[in-house]
């Protein structure tokens, strides 16, 4: 009998950590999906194993007070389907639950985006047309950083907009605030991005589409020593995709990739000072003297690069013919007018806020990505 008695001990154990943890859930005042203490802490806690304090995480999970997501940790739950919360209720907030916040202040819509540059200017004009069309207002914000950007997100929630457009910084991974709002249901649409490990409203330009459409145009203009300089890919996607375009159009065509003719900048390309000769790109073109065309990540980049060609006496398009792109305000008006790919931020915007409406008028489709497509715009800096 006292051996049967102290084979029950672990499991009373693990029961009575999962109490604890419920007392700490309560005491911190956390939210739905918030984090709740990790098998870590509890563990060190309470002086107990690490299979004691999964076991009592796990022991949360079969009651439905608290969820697991892989290589993210463990979150308190909360209501599904409009079904009453049937765990651990969260202690009262300030924060309005997100249905009040909508009742009590409607029709607004925010935009983050993470800079004001020549694109962003396009998409936040072309967004306060649509949002007009609504019959909304638009509320802009412009991130300083990710932690600027998650900050923004949650207050845009706790002052009760309807729904948020995101143009998010650069990120490996889905930021966990955008996470929490996708989790809750939070009518939110991610432009000009993809978070590849989550499934989240998306419109973005097909880069990879435009990019390898722009490499055919030079090889069917006769080039085959063509090389690419970006600034730093810096897990953005989108100049990760324009990237892999070149690459793949190179190889369907048979044309050898050259290590040596790809160059990404250690320094991110000045837009101030673009219409000065670039050191990097200098070293870059005088080291590859048999290229004939240069395809450059963006349009800031195109330009740096033709003023610093034509500054070493380099003739562009004769000798060198140098493509861009976004189609920048700018690609029009350098010195050789300059030959580029075209986003259409117009229908960017139209297509990015009329499937937010949808979420806002509790559309439950599922989760859509929608690419919109690019253009050339041929000038003169192509021969």
């Amino acid at each position: 009998m006292k051996n049967a008695h102290a084979s029950k001990k672990p499991s009373l154990l693990y029961l009575q950590i999962a109490d604890k943890a419920i007392g700490i859930i309560q005491s911190r005042r956390l939210q739905p999906h918030d984090p709740v203490p990790s098998e870590g802490e509890l563990a060190k806690l309470f002086g107990v194993s690490r299979m004691t304090s999964k076991l009592a995480l796990e022991r949360l999970v079969e009651q439905g007070l608290v969820y697991r997501l892989p290589r993210r940790g463990t979150f308190l739950s909360g209501p599904r389907d409009g079904e009453p919360y049937n765990g651990v209720l969260p202690s009262e907030s300030k924060a309005l639950p997100v249905e009040e916040k909508r009742i009590k202040q409607s029709n607004q819509i925010a935009l983050i985006v993470p800079h004001l540059s020549d694109y962003t200017s396009k998409i936040i004009a072309a967004a306060e047309i649509e949002v007009r069309k609504h019959d909304c207002d638009l509320i802009l914000k412009i991130s300083k950083d990710k932690d600027d950007e998650d900050r923004c997100l949650q207050r845009l929630v706790e002052g009760g907009v309807d729904g948020i457009v995101l143009f998010p910084q650069g990120r490996k991974t889905c930021s966990d605030q955008v996470l929490r709002l996708k989790l809750q249901q939070f009518p939110i649409v991610i432009i000009d991005r993809i978070f590849r490990e989550v499934q989240i409203d998306c419109v973005y330009h097909d880069h990879y589409k435009g990019s390898y459409q722009m490499t055919q145009y030079l090889i069917e203009k006769g080039h085959r020593e063509i090389g690419y300089t970006s600034n730093s890919i810096d897990n953005i996607t989108s100049r990760e995709e324009r990237y892999l375009g070149y690459i793949q159009a190179l190889l369907d065509n048979a044309i050898p990739v050259k290590n040596q003719y790809i160059h990404f900048k250690s320094v991110a390309c000045n837009p101030s000072r673009i219409n000065e000769s670039d050191p990097e790109q200098e070293r870059f073109i005088q080291e590859n003297p048999h290229m004939t065309a240069l395809m450059c990540g963006d349009d800031h980049v195109a330009i740096s690069t033709l003023y610093t060609a034509l500054s070493m006496g380099i003739p562009v398009p004769d000798k060198l013919s140098i493509v861009g792109f976004s189609d920048i305000h700018l690609s029009a008006l350098t010195p050789i007018p300059l030959t580029t790919v075209r986003q259409d931020t117009g229908q960017l915007a139209q297509s990015a806020f009329n499937l937010l409406m949808k979420r806002i008028n509790h559309s439950h489709e599922k989760t859509i990505t929608i690419k919109i497509q690019t253009k050339i715009v041929e000038r003169k800096s192509v021969l």
